[in-house]
């Protein structure tokens, strides 16, 4: 299954989703904020990024745009998973080079299948 990295400010996030991940065979790694995920995602390079928006520092568009624009992450999908649900936010996501955008609270179903989609 995939190495999968979980960039959430909020512990219970980043546990509810590990959780999820891991009973259906995926690895977790893990980071607090936009400039860890960042760093950890071109370091650790893993097949999938899961990212919150609202962290301190680096935010997760701007590290979504980061991860997209680099050459040694650009072939990285990231989904957007959120608690900001309002359109504009969906579109701003995306334009940030996200593959898709999820609003919390996730559902494991829908989680699993929107990664097939990207991951395919």
């Amino acid at each position: 299954m995939a190495k999968v990295l979980i960039v959430d400010g909020s512990p219970t996030e980043t546990h509810k989703l590990t959780s999820i991940l891991e009973k259906n065979g995926h690895t977790v790694i893990s980071a607090d904020n936009g400039e860890k995920g960042v760093a950890t995602a071109k370091q650790e390079l893993p097949e999938l990024v899961l990212m919150d928006v609202v962290m301190p520092g680096l935010n997760g568009f701007q590290a979504t745009r980061q991860l997209t624009k680099a050459a040694e992450t650009s072939h990285i999908p990231v989904i957007i998973v959120t608690t900001k649900d309002q359109e504009t936010d969906r579109v701003w996501g995306l334009r940030q080079g996200a593959k898709a955008y999820l609003t919390k609270p996730i559902e494991e179903k829908q989680l699993l299948q929107v990664m097939g989609e990207v991951m395919a």
